[in-house]
């Protein structure tokens, strides 16, 4: 695999940062764009625009086809069994608020459990926080160990009779640590609760099979997957999707409005309200060709090796102090350096153009139970080499030599 050709297929590495090139390690807020997806955006609004299932017209058949197209390329990369088990959203954030809400609605009761971590994203936890004050509905977190992991143990300690589904992240955005779905899975099933995973993190860098892993629910965000912002994905067994009820109203989620009554609309469409984001969609599937050309194994394998060489490099750094050390871990290194805040290191070191986070990460109660309020986070796509983490190196000894 030939990063250097990689990169060359990404647009904004052809440009200077403050006078330097860009060594862009924030793949986990978001990923860059490969000129492809960029170019299919274009292409759609200016040569192939129209609206998707609603007119009969030849532009807006074509663009329903396109637009069905990529839910089969999408079924395909994740190996769900079938393409009306794809829903498309505005986002991760919509796809697990849509099955907090609709599950909410139709099985919890007050005293009730949801299980998650304390590994979560915010995103993983407000939506569930707005069903315990709704609904009387508790929520239980699993530890995370002193390697910034979540262990199956862990899991299985925080289980009751009263836990009515686990909702937990694939890969943490903070400590990286790969946490067992299928295993977890496999141990919710035998007590009949479902699973949600935020995926998030682990849909850019992790083959998924969902018929391995048989998690209930899965949420992807395709902008952290070199496609384009404002598109999510929810995968989500067929089951559920015919039991729950609609997140939300309107057109195109129909079968038949009457005064007397509504029928909705067959799967996935009953998810699918209003106009959705047609664009992003169709040029999404430029990403999954992407990731398909240069192959998720591919990535991974890169990616860990990166990953591993920077560990390296910033364990040897004086004052240097890395969040976790999960014994399965994806390509995020949080960090913190002794006396300086981690807005002061991000801000300076893109002064020599290396672009990291810094921050709680929306992770708020994982920095809380580790004592900090922030920390500075490198995160890792296919574009990234060890070169990068030389740079970040020496740019965080400069940083260390202005607060001396």
């Amino acid at each position: 695999m030939n990063i250097d050709n990689i990169k060359k297929e990404f647009p904004i590495f052809n440009q200077k940062i403050q006078n330097n090139d860009l060594v862009y390690l924030d793949s986990a807020n978001s990923s860059q764009k490969p000129q492809v997806v960029i170019d299919r955006i274009y292409d759609f609004y200016s040569k192939e625009f129209s609206n998707v299932g609603r007119s009969i017209h030849y532009l807006a058949v074509a663009a329903t086809n396109m637009y069905e197209n990529t839910r089969v390329s999408v079924q395909k990369f994740i190996n769900a069994r079938d393409k009306n088990e794809i829903v498309f959203t505005k986002g991760a954030t919509e796809a697990i608020n849509l099955v907090a809400s609709t599950f909410g609605q139709k099985y919890l009761k007050s005293g009730d459990e949801v299980l998650l971590t304390e590994l979560e994203h915010h995103s993983n936890y407000v939506p569930w926080h707005y069903l315990r004050k709704s609904k009387g509905v508790k929520i239980e977190f699993a530890d995370v160990n002193e390697d910034g992991e979540v262990t199956l143990e862990s899991i299985e300690k925080k289980i009751t009779s009263k836990t009515k589904i686990i909702a937990i992240t694939h890969l943490s955005n903070v400590t990286g640590a790969i946490l067992p779905i299928k295993e977890i899975t496999q141990l919710a099933h035998s007590k009949n609760i479902p699973v949600l995973v935020d995926g998030c993190q682990g849909a850019p860098h992790l083959k998924l099979d969902m018929q391995d892993l048989d998690c209930d629910f899965y949420a992807i965000s395709c902008h952290k997957m070199y496609g384009p912002t404002g598109l999510g994905i929810l995968y989500a067994k067929k089951k559920w999707l015919e039991e729950l009820p609609p997140y939300q109203g309107g057109g195109g989620m129909i079968g038949e409005v009457k005064k007397e009554g509504i029928t909705y609309g067959d799967l996935p469409n009953k998810y699918e309200a209003g106009t959705m984001q047609t664009a992003q969609v169709i040029a999404f599937d430029e990403s999954i060709k992407f990731l398909n050309k240069v192959g998720i194994e591919n990535i991974s394998k890169h990616e860990n090796e990166v990953l591993m060489y920077g560990e390296e490099i910033l364990r040897k750094n004086n004052s240097v102090k890395l969040i976790g050390n999960p014994k399965n871990k994806g390509g995020v290194l949080s960090f913190t350096i002794d006396g300086i805040h981690p807005h002061d290191i991000a801000t300076i070191l893109d002064e020599d153009g290396v672009a990291i986070r810094a921050g709680h990460h929306c992770c708020q109660i994982l920095h809380d139970k580790l004592g900090l309020p922030a920390t500075a986070r490198a995160s890792l796509g296919v574009y990234n080499t060890k070169e990068d983490f030389d740079i970040l190196d020496k740019a965080i000894n400069k940083t260390k030599k202005i607060f001396k």
